[in-house]
């Protein structure tokens, strides 16, 4: 049945990362790295700012529910700062549906540590590119089991929810319903963190599409968490102002003011980066599968939250500043009231001579 299963592992690494030097250190090394570029349909119709660059790991022995299997190991590289460890298991035929399901729900379970090993090791090529890099807690899972010669007709809802126990009528329906077609020749079954695609052709464009959904939806979770944190700490700060003396406070307020100014700035950049990486344009059939799989990761909460909270910042900023001014004011009007007060002290000493 030419079946394989391809598991993605996505990682925050980096606020950005050059491409360009990316390909540039991993051909110096003689290894091979390639763009990413959608087969089936016109570039014209789906719009990469800076399509990824996907790099060769190389083949492992690994054992999964007991059988050895042979992993092609690779690593996409986004631009946004994530990077995506991808390994591919191809299947033999005569496969049961029982051996099938065991393989899915062991492969769920596959050690972080293995995982780890790999992402460290393009990392170490890759430094040099990333700004601020990191390999923060935030990370992304998701399955495809692909399909090229035909789609066996099995009960895919325990292998999509990796999960062997019955499950209720409401929930089986729930689990199939995100169900797409272009032709008679390709399938694909979508849940949050999962998919089962079936393409004659053995196009990888789906699960391409899928990856950088997935890779800018960790983005969004990690930025929604960033901003957590700088909320909070700003807070600290003025709360620590607060209890300062008087003649500390504002210059300490001008100096949190701008940290805020340039946080919005910085933040408002990177997830706009995110929101423009990918432009759908034509091809209606690739834009609802990728705003149907978005809408599943709940994405536009995400971004919701980014918004309210980068208005938190803004107002945070805009009382900042108006106790700066406030107090510029204040004090411009303390200097002109001494002047005034020391040229009505000089009449009155003329006056008197």
């Amino acid at each position: 049945m030419n079946s394989s299963i391809i598991v993605y592992r996505l990682y925050d690494v980096a606020d950005e990362i050059n491409l360009e030097l990316v390909e540039a250190l991993w051909t110096s090394r003689n290894k091979i790295a390639s763009r990413l570029r959608l087969q089936k349909i016109s570039p014209r119709s789906i719009t990469f700012k800076d399509p990824p660059v996907l790099v060769e790991l190389g083949s492992h022995e690994m054992t999964f529910a007991g059988n050895e299997y042979l992993a092609d190991i690779r690593a996409r590289i986004f631009d946004i700062g994530v990077v995506s460890l991808i390994m591919r298991l191809e299947l033999p035929d005569g496969m049961s549906y029982e051996e099938y399901e065991d393989l899915s729900i062991a492969i769920g379970n596959l050690p972080e540590d293995i995982i780890r090993e790999y992402v460290d090791a393009t990392l170490e090529t890759i430094k040099p590119a990333c700004s601020n890099m990191r390999v923060s807690e935030y990370d992304e899972d998701f399955t495809v089991y692909y399909f090229q010669d035909y789609l066996p007709d099995w009960d895919y809802v325990p292998i999509l929810l990796k999960d062997p126990n019955p499950v209720s009528p409401e929930t089986h329906e729930e689990t199939l319903a995100n169900r797409f077609s272009y032709s008679p020749n390709d399938i694909a079954y979508l849940t949050w963190d999962s998919a089962v695609i079936f393409d004659k052709a053995g196009s990888m464009d789906l699960p391409d599409l899928l990856e950088f959904a997935n890779a800018q939806f960790l983005e969004l979770r990690y930025y929604d968490n960033a901003l957590n944190g700088a909320i909070d700490h700003f807070y600290d700060e003025i709360d620590v102002l607060n209890q300062n003396q008087e003649t500390r406070k504002v210059p300490t307020y001008r100096t949190v003011r701008n940290k805020l100014m340039e946080q919005m700035a910085d933040m408002s950049v990177l997830t706009s980066n995110i929101d423009n990486a990918l432009q759908l344009t034509e091809d209606v059939f690739y834009a609802r599968i990728y705003a149907r799989y978005m809408f599943l990761l709940r994405a536009s909460d995400w971004r919701e939250n980014i918004s309210n909270k980068l208005n938190v910042i803004q107002r945070c900023y805009t009382l900042l500043n108006e106790e700066v001014t406030t107090h510029r004011f204040a004090t411009l009007g303390y200097t002109i009231a001494g002047l005034l007060g020391a040229v009505f002290l000089v009449l009155l000493l003329d006056l008197l001579r």
